[in-house]
């Protein structure tokens, strides 16, 4: 899949993108060594000290070991890293495995429903107003998306706990690549409807269901999510960026 950029990367954020998607596409395996700074950088013609100045800060998440005198190595970064690197491996979601993004709504699963809870008990008229909306939603697989993240991020920002927030930001940059494949069947589109409306009625009769609706709505859209997988063609890691050469 090409992706066309409205405009260039600054320099610092291309090299991320080229060291980066170089790693997750297996360019560079863990326990592999990158090119020596002089000639990395004069492959992706950025400054050295742009080169240098990435490469620590993908250090310090995780990505990569730095050794004086020796070359820099690529780290186990399952096992190694940790939520900083969890946001920089989002931004590159077309890249990633199907049981990684499985893994991701896993997670969804035992995080958001709670969180839910928490918000619509703080502000059900919130809610019930926002959730009103989803009658005028048409099959326009954006429009979903954004619908359905937008109702994520407020309950994040409703549980009156300052981390619920920081950690579903890292969570953007895949949900904007992956949501729109999935609202793109018509069975998550209904599926995502009926979750709206249980949860529009709940909100308005007995808020103590919305934990069980989330959770329940969740778990099915992994389901759907897999089928979305099997069936689809094979051709989510060829993301490729017009005008960037390889990085070796």
């Amino acid at each position: 899949m090409a992706i066309e950029l409205k405009q260039p990367l600054r320099p610092a954020l291309y090299t991320e993108y080229k060291v980066v998607t170089s790693i997750l596409d297996g360019t560079y395996p863990p326990g592999s060594a990158l090119p020596s700074e002089r000639i990395l950088a004069e492959t992706l013609n950025v400054t050295r000290p742009t080169l240098r100045e990435t490469l620590h800060r993908l250090s310090s998440e995780g990505w990569l070991t730095i050794q004086h005198g020796r070359a820099t190595t690529i780290n186990d970064y399952w096992n190694e890293g940790g939520l900083r690197l969890l946001g920089t491996l989002a931004k590159y979601g077309e890249l990633l495995s199907e049981d990684f993004i499985v893994s991701l709504l896993e997670f969804r699963v035992v995080m958001l429903p709670p969180v839910a809870r928490l918000a619509v008990m703080n502000t059900p008229d919130l809610f019930a107003d926002y959730l009103s909306g989803y009658t005028d939603l048409n099959d326009d697989p954006e429009e979903f998306a954004l619908f359905d993240w937008e109702l994520q991020v407020l309950y994040a920002r409703h549980s009156q706990n300052a981390v619920y927030p920081l950690i579903l930001n890292d969570f953007a940059s895949v949900f904007t690549i992956m949501a729109p494949h999935y609202f793109s069947l018509k069975k998550g589109r209904n599926a995502s409807r009926i979750y709206y409306r249980k949860l529009l009625a709940a909100i308005k009769k007995d808020k103590n269901d919305t934990e069980k609706i989330v959770r329940k709505a969740l778990q099915e859209s992994i389901t759907i999510w897999e089928e979305l997988a099997t069936n689809k063609p094979q051709h989510r890691g060829e993301m490729t960026i017009a005008a960037f050469p390889p990085l070796s």
